[in-house]
């Protein structure tokens, strides 16, 4: 189960909005609907939670490129909104890498972990994984891990973040009663 949700910092405290993925198919998109949240080009936030699996923080400050911040890429990369987060950039990865690509994976919505027989099958016969694979993914966070930190939120505090991520970022920054609202 996924929950997203966007926070636009105002002049009057954070502003929260449920919003819907189905739509966004590149980061890009996802900036520019983060940037709709808010007309006078505050910080707005984007945040992404895959119940017990992964979340994902982009923030987005006016014009600025977004940052990133995913906590487990190798859970994230099963997920269609883990794609749309793993960026070859934020990976280290030099784009057009036929071995890095993720439009090569077979994400069919399920993102239940489990690999089909057919990757199985392949993995078994040359016991290398499959390109694109989870296994070829960092296990643990990737990105700006500072993301938050002028907002409340250390590094460490970040980091240490696992099932309830988002509500705890909420909470840290002290819009939690306005999350609680689109949740």
């Amino acid at each position: 189960m996924y929950f997203a949700a966007l926070l636009a910092r105002t002049e009057d405290g954070w502003e929260a909005s449920d919003t819907e993925l189905d739509d966004v198919e590149t980061l890009s998109d996802l900036a520019d609907l983060a940037r709709e949240a808010s007309p006078d080009e505050d910080t707005v936030l984007v945040l992404i939670e895959q119940e017990d699996g992964w979340f994902g923080v982009v923030r987005v400050d006016g014009e600025e490129d977004p940052r990133i911040y995913v906590s487990d890429a190798a859970a994230a990369v099963r997920s269609s909104y883990g794609e749309i987060l793993l960026t070859d950039e934020l990976l280290g990865r030099v784009p057009g890498d036929d071995g890095a690509d993720l439009d090569a994976l077979d994400l069919d919505g399920t993102e239940d972990g489990e690999p089909d027989d057919e990757d199985t099958e392949a993995d078994a016969d040359d016991g290398a994984p499959s390109t694109g694979s989870a296994e070829a993914m960092p296990h643990g966070p990737v990105g700006d891990a500072q993301v938050l930190e002028d907002l409340g939120v250390s590094e460490k505090e970040l980091r240490a973040m696992t099932e309830d991520a988002v509500n705890e970022i909420a909470e840290a920054l002290g819009a939690s009663e306005v999350l609680e609202t689109v949740r």
